[in-house]
Order: C-alpha cells, then sequence, then structure tokens
C-alpha cells in the first residue's frame, strides 16, 4: 500500500529505504519491477536503500557505503 502511496503521483524524485526488507523473492521482485516500471515510464528518479544484493543490482548506479566512506 505505501508504495501505491509513493507512485500515485507520479513523483519526480522517490526516496525508497529497504522498499523490499520484509517481503519474500517474488514480491520483492514484484516491487522492484514497479520501481524500475516508474522510472522507465514517468522518468522517476529513485534513490534507494537497501542490503539486497538483488535490488542493487537492478540500478543504474550503485553506491556503497563503508566505515572508510563512499565507493562506487
Amino acid at each position: 500500500m505505501a508504495i501505491a502511496r509513493a507512485l500515485i503521483h507520479r513523483p519526480t524524485l522517490l526516496l525508497a529505504d529497504e522498499p523490499t526488507g520484509n517481503l519474500d523473492p517474488t514480491t520483492a521482485l514484484k516491487v522492484m519491477d514497479v520501481l524500475v516500471d516508474q522510472v522507465r515510464r514517468h522518468g522517476t528518479s529513485v534513490v534507494l536503500v537497501t542490503h539486497s544484493e538483488a535490488a542493487a543490482a537492478r540500478a543504474d548506479r550503485v553506491l556503497h557505503l563503508t566505515a572508510d566512506g563512499i565507493r562506487a
């Protein structure tokens, strides 16, 4: 439901903190499909924070936060 509320107005920027964090793999894949579709169809920029390598793999750009700083 929260994802639908976030997308209903076709935002230009979407901040997503662990959108697949507590989901089973099938549902997590569907959520990522929706987010990627939003980017492709409506030009939305998404900043996604995740521990999921599968979710990160769908991104155009990935930054890793470490104790030493940020690495691309």
